[in-house]
């Protein structure tokens, strides 16, 4: 067992945790976001058009959230969450060097939406365990903490991939190359499990203030959805820069990169200002992430790693700040079901989102931009209503 520490010291049991299983998702994100990459061009390698590779991601994204639901519940009612989480673990990281191995565009569709099933069982338990740890360490932190690890192994990931790609390789020895990450998280988790086998023992309480769930809890999944909608996979991402000769094979990777490594950035300043100020942060972060699209979809190659960084805002609001809002109004004794079906609600409007910019893409470029523009910025209003009711409660 680790040893007792300070409270919120750097030493402490409540910390070490956080690092702990930020190291797990460090590797895990050098697998799937290496792979992610990549799916776009290799799918459209194999075959695939705009739409196909699109609704693919969307569907993914929807199997990946919505799953999450009877992923917590099951967690709650059995309190198995370990078992859980390994079995998330293991498919969502292996089926990423699976796909060395696709012969066409449906094997590798199927394997993309295996990886996403995976990280939809495993992620409402972690992101439950971690919230034990936020009376001690704020709430704002211990999520931008574990996501600047998380991303940081994202930056890794297509890089390389690029590297590979740089050296003559192709996608296959890629994706095959994953492999190394993927057991290297399930080591890591191994020791996550031995030392903390009871998570919840490093609550200082406080951590979850709710009875039930409240209005402000549903008004907050409906501003997530809405800005879930507007922010678009990079499969789709890739595919564009792709066909549109933006930018080369190996280049692509390294923009999702910059992306993420900015994001890094960006996760640990809106986490520690979350905690300071509330959320404005939340708000200034969304109108940010909300401009992303007529860089991305109309630039240039610099326009469009620009654009790339204004992305990458965007899921450092996805990863930080949305689950430390979740945090402020989960339900005591549903903490995995509640993040669970959040991130249900949060995948209907990725999948929407998803097929709407799938077929505008195809259809109408300028359709796409007002669209994802339009509608990340119509969840600045709800995320406002949900506070207002947050605070009469």
């Amino acid at each position: 067992m680790v040893r007792s520490g300070k409270a919120g010291d750097f030493g402490s049991p409540a910390f070490l945790f956080v690092m702990t299983t930020g190291i797990v998702n460090l590797f895990g994100d050098i697998t799937y976001e290496g792979g992610a990459s990549i799916n776009g061009p290799f799918m459209a390698s194999l075959g695939a058009s705009a739409a196909i590779v699109s609704v693919t991601a969307g569907i993914g994204e929807f199997l990946g959230y919505a799953l999450r639901l009877p992923a917590g519940y099951a967690a709650d009612r059995t309190g198995c969450y370990w078992l859980i989480t390994f079995a998330g673990y293991v498919i969502n990281l292996f089926a990423v060097p699976a796909m060395a191995l696709a012969g066409s565009w449906q094997v590798a569709a199927a394997l993309i939406l295996a990886e996403r099933v995976g990280r939809a069982l495993r992620k409402p338990t972690v992101e439950a365990m971690l919230s034990y740890t936020t009376a001690e360490l704020g709430k704002g932190w211990v999520y931008a903490l574990n996501t600047a690890l998380d991303e940081f192994g994202a930056t890794l990931g297509p890089l390389i991939v690029a590297a590979v790609l740089l050296l003559k390789g192709d996608f296959r020895t890629g994706y095959a190359c994953l492999t190394i990450s993927a057991a290297a998280a399930l080591v890591a988790l191994v020791v996550a499990r031995v030392n903390f086998p009871l998570p919840s023992s490093l609550d200082q309480g406080g951590t979850a203030p709710a009875k039930d769930f409240g209005t402000a809890y549903w008004l907050y999944m409906l501003a997530g959805a809405l800005f879930a909608a507007g922010l678009m996979s990079f499969e789709l991402i890739s595919y564009h820069l792709t066909k549109a000769g933006v930018a080369s094979e190996h280049w692509i990777p390294v923009m999702l990169a910059a992306s993420t490594a900015f994001g890094v950035l960006a996760n640990l300043a809106f986490g520690k200002a979350y905690d300071r100020t509330g959320l404005p942060v939340v708000i200034a972060a969304v109108c940010v992430s909300a401009a992303f699209s007529p860089f991305v979809f109309l630039g240039g190659f610099w326009l469009v790693l620009f654009g790339m960084l204004l992305w990458g805002v965007g899921y450092a609001i996805q990863d930080t700040l949305l689950k430390a809002i979740v945090a402020e109004v989960l339900p005591e004794g549903k903490r995995n079901f509640a993040f669970g079906l959040y991130y249900a609600g949060y995948g209907v409007g990725w999948l929407i989102g998803s097929v709407v910019a799938g077929l505008l893409y195809e259809n109408s470029r300028a359709g796409l931009i007002a669209f994802s523009v339009l509608v990340q910025l119509a969840s600045v209003p709800v995320f406002l209503l949900a506070r207002r009711q947050e605070s009469s409660r």
